[in-house]
C-alpha cells in the first residue's frame, strides 16, 4: 500500500494536472469509478490504477487521505487511472464537430459529451482550444472522451464535408434541408471564430435567440447545432 506523499505514482498524478506535463509524458489522469468504467467499456486500459485502501476496488492501494490529497476533485475520489493521451484521425464522413479557440476546458468536455450523445463520429481540436485530456475537460465529458476519436486539426476548412460555422450574429437564420457530412465549427465564447475560418466555411449559421439576449454559452450552442444538424444530415 502507498503511504508516502513522495511516492512516484502520486507525484505523477500531481504533475498531470498541468498541460505541459501531459504533453511531455503523453499521459493523462481520469478520476472516479464512473470515468474508469467508461474507459474500460471503450477499450482504454490504464497504465496505472490507484484506489483507496479498503475500497475493495481493483488497483494499487493508496492511503485514502493521500489519494484525496492528489485528487483534483473537492470531495476526493476512490479511484484514479492514468492513461495514454491518444489523438486519432478524424473520420472523413459523418457528422463531426471542430472546436477552434475554445479555451474553457469545461466547455470542451461538454462539447465532447454532446457530440457523443447526438451522433457525431469525431471531434477536431483546433488551435487555442483547451486540452480535451485535462482534468476539467475529462470530467465534463462524463466519459465520452473515451468513446469518440479526438483529432488535432490545424485547419477545419481542409476537412472533407460541409463546414458549418456557428456565429453569434449575422449568419443565416436557417439551415438547408439537407447536409452532406457536416462539420459543426465552434469558436471561443468571447471572440467567436476567426474571420478566415467563419468566412471560408460553406455555411455561417446564427442560432435564433430571444430579443435582448446577447448570446448562447458555447457548449449550449454546440449541443443545439448538433441536434439540428443531425436531423437533416445525409445518413
Amino acid at each position: 500500500m502507498i503511504t508516502s506523499p513522495d511516492n512516484p505514482a502520486l507525484r505523477e498524478i500531481r504533475r498531470l494536472r498541468a498541460a505541459p506535463a501531459r504533453s511531455r509524458s503523453g499521459l493523462f489522469a481520469a478520476e472516479g469509478e464512473d470515468l474508469l468504467a467508461a474507459a474500460e467499456s471503450n477499450g482504454w486500459h490504464p497504465v496505472r490504477r490507484l484506489v483507496a485502501a479498503g475500497s475493495g476496488l481493483p488497483g494499487e492501494e493508496v492511503d485514502p487521505e493521500l489519494l484525496a490529497s492528489v485528487s483534483s476533485l473537492g470531495s476526493g475520489t476512490r479511484a484514479i487511472g492514468v492513461f495514454h493521451r491518444s489523438f486519432s484521425e478524424l473520420p472523413s464522413a459523418g457528422m463531426r464537430i471542430h472546436l477552434h479557440g475554445l479555451s474553457d476546458p469545461g466547455n470542451v468536455g461538454t462539447c465532447v459529451r454532446s457530440a457523443h450523445a447526438l451522433g457525431a463520429v469525431g471531434v477536431g481540436i483546433g488551435p487555442g482550444t483547451a486540452d480535451p485530456f485535462g482534468p476539467k475537460a475529462v470530467r465534463a465529458s462524463m466519459g465520452s472522451i473515451f468513446a469518440l476519436p479526438v483529432a488535432e486539426v490545424e485547419d477545419p476548412l481542409a476537412l472533407p464535408g460541409t463546414k458549418i460555422a456557428l456565429v453569434a450574429h449575422g449568419g443565416d437564420p436557417e439551415l438547408p434541408d439537407r447536409l452532406a457530412d457536416p462539420v459543426v465549427v465552434v469558436g471561443s465564447e468571447r471572440d467567436g471564430l476567426p474571420q478566415s475560418v467563419a468566412g471560408g466555411s460553406d455555411l455561417r449559421w446564427t442560432i435564433p435567440i430571444a430579443d435582448g439576449a446577447e448570446s448562447l454559452n458555447a457548449a449550449a450552442a454546440c449541443a443545439i447545432a448538433l441536434h439540428a444538424v443531425n436531423r437533416i444530415s445525409d445518413r
